[in-house]
């Protein structure tokens, strides 16, 4: 089909909507997995909410929390369920937190927020208070963390999987801190019992070295993918062999395959093979490549690789409606890990100093938050004239 006498935004507009077209329904959104896996801790710790032994509220109970000015309408408009037990250690709770550190704001606080903290038994809190001793420098930094993450603190549940996975993790080598952030934020994987995540572990070791990688490399490399995303933990073995093999079958060698486990910090084991191969052909659509230019644009820009189609499809449209062309963006594909909105406030920011992104590539407007004010800092202090358009005066608003 012939395209005369349009512009290069309306060509690459025409791309867009044919790859589109062309493209199979919509991957899964990896982005949501994480916003998921962060919230299932409390969804699989809270199901005894439903065991309400009566229906009216137990008034000694209302009467202590009322005592530790914890807000009694906040509860009974989220968890009132918390009111309705028969049994509750709400003194004895405010205790173990205050012998802790927490003044009667803090008490209150965790109370509200999490006031099924005061149906577990003393014992059962007190048992928790040792397990996370165990990674916390001492109670002040425990008391902080039960103040911003009391949810997570008070799964008792799972008391002996939580134990056998720290012991685990200290032997593995990761340092205290990366475990007490695993635990507060990725509480789940403490849920698996410890030969589950054995097991993950070692597959992700055996394939590190059948691809290539070395024993002396090995440790490393593993503390650094689990410390960037321990939610691979929570997908089995067969899950990783299979996008492992997905890869090579797209002519990845073994050492582009161990690029790519480096450079997706693990989010590969949270995709499929059906969701990668839907990226990869919207993508290969918009640039119109073949597969070997394809797979060295994700070798730069792994985010082709792991983003839906509509993730893409938005930032593509971002783009273009900025007058970007798809040449400037498979020059510069990494600029498509940056949302449309910040896309946006950096063209504007460099417009103001004289830049015109139309007219060259994107390496100014691409990088994290502290590369780009970096480069943006030396432009407005005229320590670098604009790389893509020299002849253009600089103007410097006050």
């Amino acid at each position: 089909m012939m395209l005369r006498g349009v512009t290069h935004s309306a060509r690459d507009a025409f791309i867009l909507l044919l790859a589109r077209s062309q493209c199979c329904n919509p991957g899964l959104n990896f982005s949501s997995v994480w916003h998921e896996a962060a919230n299932r801790s409390f969804l699989m710790h809270s199901t005894y909410t439903t065991d309400t032994k009566s229906r009216e509220e137990n008034k000694q109970t209302v009467e202590s929390l009322y005592r530790l000015s914890v807000d009694i309408k906040k509860i009974r408009r989220l968890k009132e369920w918390v009111l309705l037990q028969d049994v509750a250690y709400v003194k004895e709770i405010a205790g173990i937190l205050q012998e802790m550190g927490a003044d009667e704001a803090a008490v209150a606080s965790i109370l509200e927020r999490c006031p099924e903290a005061v149906l577990h038994t003393p014992a059962e809190v007190n048992s928790q208070r040792a397990l996370w001793q165990l990674v916390c420098q001492n109670e002040k930094q425990l008391i902080t963390l039960i103040e911003q993450f009391p949810e997570s603190f008070f799964t008792t549940k799972y008391h002996e999987n939580q134990k056998a996975n720290i012991l685990f993790f200290q032997e593995l080598g990761l340092k205290n801190n990366i475990i007490t952030r695993f635990l507060t934020s990725a509480p789940n994987i403490f849920h698996n019992p410890v030969e589950k995540n054995k097991n993950v572990i070692e597959t992700l070791q055996n394939h590190y070295l059948n691809l290539g990688g070395s024993d002396a490399n090995m440790k490393i490399w593993i503390l650094k993918l689990l410390s960037q995303n321990p939610f691979i933990l929570l997908h089995t073995s067969t899950t990783i062999q299979e996008n492992l093999e997905f890869l090579q079958k797209n002519s990845f060698t073994d050492k582009e395959v161990l690029q790519l486990l480096s450079k997706l910090k693990g989010f590969i084991f949270q995709l499929s093979p059906t969701a990668m191969e839907k990226s990869m052909l919207f993508s290969k659509n918009v640039f119109k490549c073949s597969d070997e230019e394809f797979k060295e644009l994700v070798l730069k820009c792994p985010a082709l690789l792991y983003y839906s189609v509509p993730v893409l499809e938005e930032r593509f449209e971002g783009l273009l409606k900025e007058g970007i062309s798809v040449e400037q963006i498979r020059e510069t594909p990494m600029v498509l890990e940056l949302t449309t909105q910040i896309v946006q406030y950096r063209i504007k920011k460099l417009s103001a100093l004289g830049y015109d992104v139309k007219s060259g590539n994107l390496e100014s407007l691409n990088g994290t938050k502290k590369e780009f004010e970096v480069s943006y800092g030396k432009i407005q202090s005229k320590e670098e004239r604009p790389i893509f358009n020299p002849v253009a005066p600089i103007h410097i608003e006050d």
